[in-house]
């Protein structure tokens, strides 16, 4: 049975094409060497260089490398593949190249092979992207027992579901199975073990909800990619020194901000400027949030918003709340140590109390710093607490689950695009 069964992919050619590090050396050849040789021809070719040649391939060749490398990483978390996120991420290689150049006071380079290689790797991201959604697309076939048919309405996978233990001839890139499925039957067992022995890989269910989903089910507690419930103690203190140094960069930008909005607030409605309460934080402890007022002072509601339409918000919160300017006085929590740039949204206690009873390990959440945005934010928006909590929470024990750097700048990202947008405000 196993010399019928054939992966996605497979023939020569495909391995050749889809290999990453032959994608790399294409890409490298139409972003680093094309612009140099256009610029400098054959002479590009003697050794030794001159320093504004060898200076200029070094910068795009840091610049390209460093985007191949974050998209790769990038790649293990759902929702990274569109186009609104691979162009940011290779601007932002490119600048911070440029960047560094000018705080080295670096003058020997061609700043227009430099602007070449990246209007090409932009390109190159275009192509990327349509060639991905044509051929990269995982195509998935599904064993129909226990779980498996959790994945049947995916929109992230090419989803087909199997009505016997046969591929047909087709090619997959893996398939997916519920291994701990009582109702699992024994020919079922012997299919999985052939298409393993075919070099077809063979996922649990659970991983690959997971990867598709970017959410972590929620009936029982969780271990992280390390196999334990502690995150990375090493990586929350870089994080706090970073948030720290952060606050510092970024408040003379923000200033002008604050003020502009405090000013409108104070002349939109009657009330105070700013808006605190309590919120449940790192490790469980209380401390109390900061916030730019967005409702009237002089009306009661619930301990949540209600929706998008709730009465309670007035004309300028309605537009500070799309565009989170609302949140920016927190970055007076992360210079305190309350709170993170990046992390689960810090709830009020009430709503922490009310959590609890349905979910008994809701305290799990706060075993890292709350955040001005959070992977629930930005996957799936703000919704009402009582209608999306569930999700939420799953989100935000995936965040926690794979807390780590790449995905916190995978966060920084999309953050960017839900300001711009005002993707999911309340």
């Amino acid at each position: 049975m196993p010399n019928g069964f054939k992966r996605r992919h497979s023939r020569w050619y495909e391995v050749v094409l889809f290999n990453q590090f032959f994608l790399f050396l294409l890409g490298f050849a139409v972003v680093v060497l094309l612009p140099n040789w256009i610029r400098w021809g054959e002479a590009l070719m003697r050794w030794p260089m001159d320093d504004t040649q060898l200076n200029t391939l070094i910068a795009n060749s840091v610049a390209y490398s460093a985007s191949f490398a974050i998209l790769r990483k990038f790649k293990r978390f759902p929702g990274t593949s569109s186009l609104p996120f691979i162009i940011p991420t290779v601007l932002m290689c490119w600048f911070t190249v440029f960047a560094i150049l000018l705080f080295l006071r670096e003058e020997s380079y061609a700043r227009q092979v430099f602007a070449y290689s990246l209007l090409l790797a932009n390109l190159w991201a275009f192509a990327g992207f349509f060639f991905g959604r044509r051929f990269q697309q995982p195509k998935l076939a599904v064993v129909p027992f226990g779980r498996g048919m959790e994945l049947a309405n995916s929109r992230r996978a090419i989803i087909t579901m199997l009505e016997r233990p046969d591929l047909d001839g087709r090619r997959y890139d893996g398939i997916v199975a519920d291994l701990h499925a009582k109702d699992l039957p024994d020919e079922w067992e012997r299919f999985l073990a052939s298409c393993a022995l075919a070099h077809i890989p063979v996922f649990n269910i659970q991983q690959l909800t997971e990867s598709l989903t970017g959410r972590v089910r929620i009936e029982h507690i969780s271990e992280n990619i390390f196999g334990h419930l502690q995150p990375s103690i090493f990586y929350l203190g870089f994080k706090r020194v970073v948030d720290f140094l952060m606050v510092f960069l970024l408040l003379p930008l923000l200033i002008p901000l604050l003020l502009v909005t405090a000013v409108a607030i104070k002349l939109d409605s009657k009330g105070g400027v700013f808006y605190t309460q309590q919120r449940m934080g790192y490790r469980g402890r209380a401390f109390k949030m900061y916030k730019f007022r967005s409702m009237h002072s002089n009306m009661e509601g619930l301990g949540f918003t209600e929706g998008t339409e709730d009465p309670r918000i007035t004309r300028v919160g309605s537009v500070i709340r799309k565009y989170r300017i609302d949140e920016l006085p927190q970055v007076l929590n992360v210079l305190k140590g309350d709170m993170s740039f990046i992390g689960p949204r810090p709830e009020s206690l009430e709503l922490a109390s009310w959590y609890e009873k349905d979910v008994p390990f809701f305290n799990y959440r706060h075993v890292v710093r709350p955040g001005l945005s959070g992977w629930a934010q930005v996957e799936q928006g703000y919704a009402a607490e009582v209608d999306g909590m569930i999700r939420k929470l799953q989100y935000d024990f995936y965040y926690i689950k794979h807390f780590s750097l790449w995905l916190d700048i995978l966060i920084v990202l999309k953050t960017i695009r839900t300001v711009l947008t005002g993707f999911g405000a309340r």
